[in-house]
């Protein structure tokens, strides 16, 4: 776990959850090396928990898990109005139209498809806060 000294402070708080350990593994190692505190999860039922509980600024979110589906999830993150507003990304093999088209009209606010950059997927999360904190 990265320590941030008095004058740093972390870029923000992501969650990230995917079934595939190699995939969470990636990213949480890509994401910390930016300064940015990582959560993941595997399971539905896990992301809504941790979600609750460490109030992440933002959540990348696999469409397709066992148990419950990162749509179900995401329903249920944008109705529960203690963490409703958090940004969620989807981050999917899924990529036909239909899906995407989904995913936007349940809220993400971005669709990305795998295979993926992990630089690019950190610069869409660097700007989705930019653009969602308060100013």
């Amino acid at each position: 776990m990265l320590r941030f000294g008095m004058s740093e402070r972390p870029q923000g708080r992501v969650l990230i959850v995917d079934d595939d350990p190699v995939i969470l593994r990636l990213l949480q190692v890509n994401f910390r090396l930016e300064g940015y505190e990582v959560q993941t999860a595997s399971r539905g039922h896990e992301v809504l928990q941790k979600a609750r509980e460490w109030r992440p600024e933002i959540v990348i979110l696999d469409v397709m898990m066992p148990g419950i589906d990162g749509w179900e999830v995401c329903r249920r993150l944008k109705e529960d109005p203690d963490i409703g507003s958090v940004p969620v990304i989807f981050l999917s093999a899924r990529a036909q139209d239909e899906d995407r088209e989904r995913g936007y009209a349940l809220g993400v606010v971005e669709y990305v498809t795998k295979p993926f950059d992990p630089a690019h997927l950190v610069g869409i999360v660097r700007r989705t806060l930019a653009e969602t904190r308060p100013k």
